[in-house]
Formats: structure tokens, sequence, C-alpha cells
């Protein structure tokens, strides 16, 4: 049941309780509960307003791959600190392989990048190389995580679920 909770307030996070409810067969009340231990425990850490992109103002999408020059706890908690106070860049990942991290970042324009880099990412200490990928488009944004465990059942071919 708190899956489906989840699931629902993941695809509408603006459902009213009875909504939700009536979505995924309980009475108010017992909902209602749920969701607040669901809150309470963490599996719901709270609710934001999806917004588009290209019509906010932000249609490039770039993912920076960054290797540090060295990974002692000093280097990797400047380069850290200086990626959370920078707002274009939406998600920081720390990678196994040849980058160290994988950046996120949303820009206005190709020149807004070039300046991007130029003034907020070279000014981090640290960093021995920037590769950039520019996304041509989105095919999938989800924002509805799986159900854990739902890779090992199999579905038939051309079966929809």
């Amino acid at each position: 049941m708190d899956f489906r909770i989840i699931h629902e307030l993941q695809a509408d996070g603006r459902l009213s309780n009875q909504d939700l409810a009536d979505r995924i067969g309980l009475s108010p009340s017992p909902c209602l509960r749920r969701v607040r231990r669901l809150e309470e425990a963490g599996l719901i850490s709270g609710y934001t307003a999806m917004v588009d992109q290209v019509a906010y103002g932000l249609p490039i999408t770039v993912f920076v791959r960054i290797r540090l020059e060295r990974h002692t706890a000093e280097a990797v908690n400047v380069f850290e600190e200086h990626v959370d106070l920078i707002e274009h860049i939406q998600d920081c990942y720390l990678m196994a392989g040849s980058s160290d991290y994988l950046l996120r970042v949303v820009i206005e324009s190709l020149e807004a990048y070039e300046v991007f880099v130029r003034t907020r990412i070279h000014a981090i200490p640290g960093i021995a190389s920037i590769e950039s990928s520019f996304a041509f488009g989105s095919v999938k944004q989800s924002k509805v995580y799986p159900r854990p465990g739902s890779t090992s059942r199999p579905r038939a071919r051309g079966a929809v679920s």
C-alpha cells in the first residue's frame, strides 16, 4: 500500500487526500496516516512543482564529466562545496570509472555555457579535466521510481502493464 501511495504522489503531488485515498482504495483517514508516516520516516522528503525547462528559459542541458587532480579528502570537500553553491548545476553524481563526477547543468545558451565554464567551473581548485556533452533533446525524464524488485519479474513479449 505504501508503494502505491508513493507512486501516486510522485505522479501527481497535488492530489488531495480524498483523491489519493480513492486511487489506492483506502478511506481518507488511514490514507492520511500512512502519508504522514511516510513523511516522518523520510521516504517522502518533500513536494515540488515540475517546471518546463525550455519555457523557463534554460533550454540547454549539458552533462559535464569532471576529473580531479587529487583525491584527498580536502580536494573532494573543496570541489563538492563549490558545486553545492552553483545553481546552474542541477545534479552532481560521484562516479566510478574514468570521471570522478558527472554534473547536469542547465543554461540559457552556448555562449552562457562558455562564460559559466570560464567563471564558475575553472574557479574551482583541483580540477584536472572537464569534458562536456550537450543533450540534443530528452527522450525520457521520469520522476516516478520503479517499484523495488520489479526487474525480477519478466514480462511476456509485447506485454503492456
